[in-house]
């Protein structure tokens, strides 16, 4: 053992490549996929550490033009944003809001672009994300990450950098029906809306004409129940996040932080070539299994055990021009300190009654600002919930003036495809400055 405990300290010092360092564990008679869970776990935990050795979130390389701030005093939390175009005064103002499990830095492809185009562009780290303070980390949680409280937490930042609206918010992932509410709720301050990957639906509705016998509740969804009793049992991963050992699965991964982000964002990515998403016939388990392991993992199975065989090779790692290592080391670095449970907080509010009962506060209300959808080709978080496409663009959304999916993404789209996304977030605005000029 003190011959491997010696080469660890080499690669931590930099001293040894990471295949110099399997090829001496081989060498040693101790392969890491056969060797003790503990031994497995130390050799992650030290690749984790070297891997994120002295990055600092708020100093870590940005592109030009960003900078990192805090903003005391917003509905408790000293909330934590990359800015860009702050140089210039009476800049129209864009809000990104990112999703799981992503960073404010999610946007930095972004942000240059649309800076340059005269925007001032804020990115907040959400609650229980990143460099952001004042959320409660435990799993039983304080209960403010339901919809209306987010909503509350963008006004405030919103008015802490000094405007009283916004040319758009934009959101991607969790952030897409988060960036929805907050134009459903105050159309007078999110001028316009960009959601991406996660399509909006509408409120949840009210039961109605119970008193001429209409059911007061709706029927109990069994998919949950449906999907464990098929021939191969499956479970939703959104159920599964709400549970308390997803956090400790994907923190403790024994594949280590850094390599299960990497194969979690390769997985849902346009590079994982089994990404071939299509519209799902109706809600039921048999349906929704046909959707990636990802969505519909395996009962038995946590997170970190699902994207671990999809991990990509070196050569892709090193021919990832969107998610090179270095910046993959920021997500890792926040992840390894924070841990997942402050994102994980999110899914557990959609399902909280109390959640449920303020959304049904705007049932039948519609988005009536100008909107846009964007997403990758090849994201199936486009048609995870069959009918929600649909419904935002038929019924929940009435000034929709774009959808658009964007070929050779996956579902983190406006980091794979920046430029594509820029100009199509570009476009939109024009569109919409055009029409009030007009």
């Amino acid at each position: 053992m003190r011959h491997s405990d010696d080469l660890i300290a080499s690669f931590e010092r930099g001293a040894l490549t990471r295949r110099r360092l399997m090829q001496g564990l081989l060498a040693a008679g101790i392969a890491p996929a056969f060797a003790p869970a503990t031994r497995r776990a130390a050799l992650q935990q030290s690749a984790d550490r070297k891997a994120t050795s002295g990055i600092a979130y708020d100093r870590a390389k940005q592109h030009p033009g960003i900078r990192s701030r805090f903003v005391s005093n917003i509905n408790g939390l000293t909330v934590h944003a990359l800015e860009a175009g702050f140089e210039g005064k009476n800049r129209p103002a864009l809000l990104l809001l990112h999703g799981f499990p992503e960073l404010a830095y999610s946007w930095r492809h972004v942000m240059g672009p649309l800076a340059s185009a005269g925007y001032h562009v804020i990115a907040p780290d959400l609650r229980g994300y990143g460099l952001t303070t004042g959320w409660d980390t435990t799993y039983e949680g304080d209960g403010n990450h339901r919809t209306l409280n987010t909503v509350r937490e963008a006004l405030g930042l919103v008015s802490a950098f000094g405007y009283k609206s916004v040319a758009a918010v934009i959101g991607h992932d969790f952030g897409s029906p988060s960036a929805a509410w907050c134009a459903l709720v105050r159309p007078d301050v999110f001028r316009s809306v960009v959601m991406m990957s996660a399509p909006f639906g509408g409120p949840p509705a009210l039961p109605f004409n119970t008193v001429n016998g209409a059911p007061a509740t709706p029927p109990a969804d069994t998919i949950y129940d449906d999907m464990a009793k098929l021939k191969r049992p499956r479970k939703h991963y959104q159920r599964y996040y709400s549970t308390r050992e997803a956090n400790d699965n994907m923190w403790h991964a024994p594949q280590g932080v850094h390599a299960f982000l990497r194969a979690y964002y390769h997985m849902k990515s346009g590079d994982w070539k089994q990404n071939k998403p299509f519209p799902l016939k109706s809600w039921i388990a048999e349906e929704a299994a046909k959707m990636p392991t990802y969505y519909i993992m395996d009962l038995d199975k946590g997170m970190a055990e699902t994207v671990a065989p999809e991990m990509p090779s070196a050569a892709e790692i090193a021919a990832n021009k969107w998610l090179p290592d270095d910046e993959l080391a920021v997500y890792a670095g926040e992840y390894m300190r924070n841990g997942f449970q402050g994102g994980l907080q999110w899914y557990k509010a959609g399902s909280n009654p109390r959640n449920v009962s303020e959304q049904q506060l705007f049932s039948g209300r519609t988005i009536d600002v100008p909107s846009a959808f964007i997403s990758g080709k090849s994201d199936w978080g486009v048609y995870q919930r069959p009918g929600a496409v649909d419904r935002m663009q038929k019924s929940a959304c009435t000034r929709m003036v774009m959808f658009e999916l964007v070929e050779g993404a996956g579902h983190w789209v406006q980091q794979e495809k920046a430029e594509q996304v820029s100009k199509l977030i570009l476009q939109f605005l024009r569109g919409q400055s055009q029409r009030s000029s007009g």
